[in-house]
């Protein structure tokens, strides 16, 4: 428990560290490399919509990620008068106190402390437990942040190529990079710069991958109206159409929270009943 209580504390500055050095890069080393002569670029240069691609992709992703934080799980026990203290919220759940009074899929925590209401998992990226209030701002985190990682690897690979005057044409160019720029960065031909980039087109490619995945078997669950936590207890739900539980996590106003970082805009997470 104590090393989860750990990682709960050190993932999230992960995650932030991670993305401050990913935007200075983009800010001051890839997107300026992008304009050959300042004074005669266009307004709609490449330069400029990678730039402002990037920031909107960063935007979403770091909003939605801050919203994920800011809605915490419900506080269950407190609503309910059962008590103070962790125990008698778990000896709820478990109904060895109140046999019976425990709803389907409430899950208490023990890192978060409290009840999360539809419990789907804990997030150790954001350090809080993902349920009915932050399910949809998680997802568009994920969506966001993969998107942002394809991004970066792109503007760095083409900031590598120019820099090493190398092509990425041949599929194993980016398998064998790494191996290759760690012999020429010891032997003094590779700059520390120039290797740290590298380095960082591999973490860009596993955050990238890990978030995608993430997103789609997140957005499976949802379409059979499921949670994590229900398929690891076996739990099984009323079937209901894949519209239905699309609506009741995104809303009907879904599009604006696909284009900006906002609460659960029109969505109603409602409970349901276990078979």
């Amino acid at each position: 428990m104590l090393v989860l209580r750990l990682l709960n504390v050190v993932a999230p500055a992960y995650f932030l560290c991670i993305s401050l050095v990913t935007f200075v890069l983009q800010i001051f080393l890839f997107i300026p490399s992008m304009f050959r002569d300042p004074s005669t670029t266009p307004l709609f240069s490449p330069a400029l919509l990678h730039g402002a691609l990037f920031l909107f992709l960063s935007a979403n992703a770091l909003g939605n990620y801050v919203l994920v934080i800011q809605s915490s799980p419900e506080d269950l026990g407190k609503s309910l008068n059962l008590g103070e203290g962790a125990e008698v919220v778990a000896d709820w759940l478990d109904g060895s106190r109140f046999p019976g009074s425990a709803l389907p899929s409430t899950h208490f925590c023990r890192l978060c402390s409290r009840v999360t209401q539809r419990h789907d998992h804990h997030c150790f990226f954001t350090g809080n437990c993902i349920g009915s209030k932050n399910m949809r701002n998680f997802v568009m985190f994920c969506l966001y942040t993969s998107l942002a990682c394809l991004d970066s690897l792109v503007a760095g690979m083409a900031y590598i190529s120019a820099a090493l005057s190398m092509s990425f044409a041949n599929p194993l160019a980016f398998l064998t990079l790494l191996p290759h720029s760690i012999s020429q960065f010891f032997s003094g031909a590779l700059l520390s710069s120039e290797m740290f980039v590298i380095l960082m087109l591999y973490l860009w490619l596993g955050i990238g991958l890990a978030c995608a995945g993430f997103c789609c078997h997140q957005m499976l669950l949802i379409l059979r109206g499921q949670t994590r936590y229900q398929v690891r207890k076996g739990m099984v739900v009323r079937a209901r159409p894949w519209r239905e539980n699309l609506q009741e996590v995104f809303g009907k106003r879904w599009l604006l929270g696909l284009l900006i970082p906002v609460l659960n805009v029109g969505s109603d997470y409602r409970g349901q009943k276990v078979k």
